[in-house]
């Protein structure tokens, strides 16, 4: 069911009460320190900021007499009032130094002027007060500051004007607001969750991955215990490729300019992809001819001269493999699936652990059909990703369907394809039967898609699972097969990630368990800790047993007491803890621990081998 507008702007009144709370921050900000410039400040994600010129610099130190200002303002319930301005009047107001001020003052308020600058000729300019305070605001505000007592300053950070790093450095400080102490204490509450989850924390601890400058920021370095979980992703993830009829290939990690110009990524992604390299003959060639930089990318641009790319995606790679031979309606739907590594040239002030990277490797594949079959497939697909979820409790979840706009130029091939494609998806997300939106200009440059956006545990938003329907590169590539009646016909293409990326789903997976992974994903299942040497033959003899099970299983031999190995195996997350004395060896059981659900008693050593084989084998939470 398609959400309406109003629906989709529940947030409005929180943003407007964040706006006012904005105005509260400025007003106590000028109280501590008159001098202070103020350039903007918006809502943003969980809060707001104001961008500040001042020569103090502000540190959390300060925290506690700017909220202390702030509850004065709060409690003088100002009433924020809107005055409209002509454009002589507002650049009046910034030249005496008023706008962004508590008063008029010798300098002139040069961030407001530029502003006023950016307002078009025809649109009204409206100033907002509250108390002593007036800015230069479109609004809307709550109607007194007394509405914003629920608020938190969190942090301050150094940023550029207008974000552009050509402009001047301010000082951007951050905060939040909530409609009362309840939702912000929630609030602060789960970002100290998300501290502890943190997956860049938690896996350094966990010895999960690693990045190292020497191989370069974005790039991950996945660890021994880190492979185990990809490997099992990907064993999951594959069986049920090999059920629903896909074929596994590899593809290289570059491919020629020319191909990327034809799929369109050179130069539509240009922006986010590495530099391409250029075959050696070309760069003597060039650089005895005294080519500079500008006249290089002029020829990479036309096509004067070839390079290769590091491939910012696997689709035309696949498009070559459907290519590579003769194909008939009766062997369509052809399903093409590969763990295909990918890079992208990412700014490094945007990158942040596994969640957003230089290289990452995707659970991609590309499905050639008939029209007639696009329906059917794009079901499969959904299921696909709907299993994934499932499967981790990720249970959670909205749908996106991202649509081109019409006005926009950055779309390729034929409208009437677009409208096909979009229609296709719409039909499979309205029988999905859950909550959707649309939104425009949210495409791929070569066709809609539909996005599965998962909210973990403490609420945060992650976009995973994406199903998308080309018409596009097909044309582009002018690949065909032989329809039954001896003609060509071109294919649809759909692409499809459950995951998305190993390395961003492997970052939530972390943060969204805490580390605790399920038993079947966790890289180490079972410890088993002896209480003294006299059981080590015994401990050792469980150990090969539960190997030859097909469990991963580590013996401690530390001299440590019990009570540390236990708390040692508890900081690692292990699953299994089994403890083993003199009397479980007479026996042959051992004693039982679980790191969430703590003592499970006594049990024989086939009885507990085979509860976890059933538990692994079923992929259990």
């Amino acid at each position: 069911m398609r959400k309406t507008l109003d629906e989709r702007n529940q947030m409005t009144d929180l943003e407007r009460l964040r706006h006012s709370c904005a105005h509260v921050l400025a007003t106590a900000i000028l109280r501590i320190w008159p001098n202070a410039q103020l350039a903007g400040g918006p809502p943003v994600d969980n809060g707001f900021y104001y961008d500040i010129d001042l020569d103090h610099a502000i540190t959390p130190a300060d925290f506690e007499q700017i909220e202390k200002e702030m509850k004065k303002v709060v409690k003088e319930n100002q009433t924020f009032e809107r005055v409209t301005v002509t454009r002589d009047e507002a650049k009046a107001l910034a030249k005496s130094g008023r706008l962004g001020a508590l008063s008029e003052r010798d300098v002139e308020s040069t961030f407001k002027l530029d502003m006023i600058d950016d307002i078009p000729e025809d649109e009204e300019i409206s100033l907002f007060q509250n108390g002593e305070f007036i800015d230069l605001c479109a609004g809307p505000h709550v109607g007194r500051t007394g509405n914003c007592k629920a608020f938190k300053v969190m942090s301050v950070a150094a940023a550029y004007y207008k974000g552009d790093q050509n402009n001047q450095s301010v000082q951007r400080i951050y905060g939040t607001c909530f409609k009362n102490r309840t939702l912000l204490d929630d609030y602060l509450e789960k970002l100290e969750e998300a501290k502890k989850r943190d997956h860049r924390k938690l896996g350094r601890e966990m010895n999960l991955f690693a990045i190292d400058e020497a191989v370069g920021q974005g790039l991950i370095l996945w660890k021994p215990k880190g492979g185990i979980i990809r490997r099992e992703l990907q064993d999951f993830i594959g069986s049920a490729l090999d059920k629903q009829g896909y074929f596994q290939v590899f593809t290289p990690h570059i491919g020629k300019l020319d191909l990327y110009r034809t799929s369109g990524h050179f130069p539509y992604y240009q922006d986010s992809q590495y530099p391409p390299v250029i075959e050696r003959d070309n760069i003597k060639r060039l650089a005895d001819e005294g080519c500079t930089c500008a006249e290089l990318h002029n020829h990479l641009e036309s096509g004067d001269i070839e390079g290769f790319l590091l491939k910012p995606m696997n689709c035309p790679h696949h498009i070559k493999i459907f290519d590579s031979e003769p194909r008939s309606y009766r062997d369509l739907p052809v399903r093409l699936a590969e763990f295909g590594t990918v890079y992208r040239w990412e700014q490094s002030g945007e990158l942040g652990g596994m969640t957003r990277v230089r290289g990452f490797t995707q659970d991609d594949a590309h499905i050639f059909c008939t029209s007639d079959q696009v329906a059917e497939e794009i079901q499969g697909c959904l299921g696909l990703v709907k299993t994934v979820l499932a499967t981790l409790g990720m249970n959670d979840y909205r749908v996106r369907l991202s649509l081109r706009d019409p006005d926009s130029d950055k779309y390729v091939g034929d409208p009437a394809n677009w409208d096909k494609a979009e229609a296709a998806l719409r039909e499979a997300v309205e029988s999905l039967d859950v909550d959707y939106t649309e939104e425009l200009g949210e495409a791929a440059f070569y066709g809609p898609k539909i996005d599965f956006v998962v909210s973990d545990v403490i609420g945060r938003e992650w976009q995973l699972g994406t199903v998308q329907v080309d018409y596009n590169l097909p044309e582009r590539f002018d690949i065909s097969y032989i329809g039954s009646d001896n003609n060509k016909h071109r294919p649809v293409m759909i692409h499809r990630a459950p995951f998305g990326s190993l390395e961003r789903f492997t970052g939530l997976l972390i943060e969204h368990f805490a580390g605790h992974f399920p038993t079947w994903l966790a890289p180490e299942q079972v410890r088993i800790l002896p209480i003294s040497d006299k059981v080590m033959d015994f401990a050792q003899q469980t150990e090969a047993t539960l190997k030859e099970a097909g469990v991963r299983v580590v013996l401690d031999k530390s001299p440590d007491k019990v009570g540390a190995k236990i708390r040692l195996a508890q900081l690692d997350k292990v699953p299994y803890m089994l403890v083993v004395g003199e009397r479980e060896a007479e026996a042959n059981q051992v004693s039982v621990r679980h790191s969430r659900k703590g003592d499970l008693g006594t049990q024989a050593v086939d009885e507990f081998i085979s509860s976890i084989q059933t538990e692994i084998s079923e992929r259990s939470l």
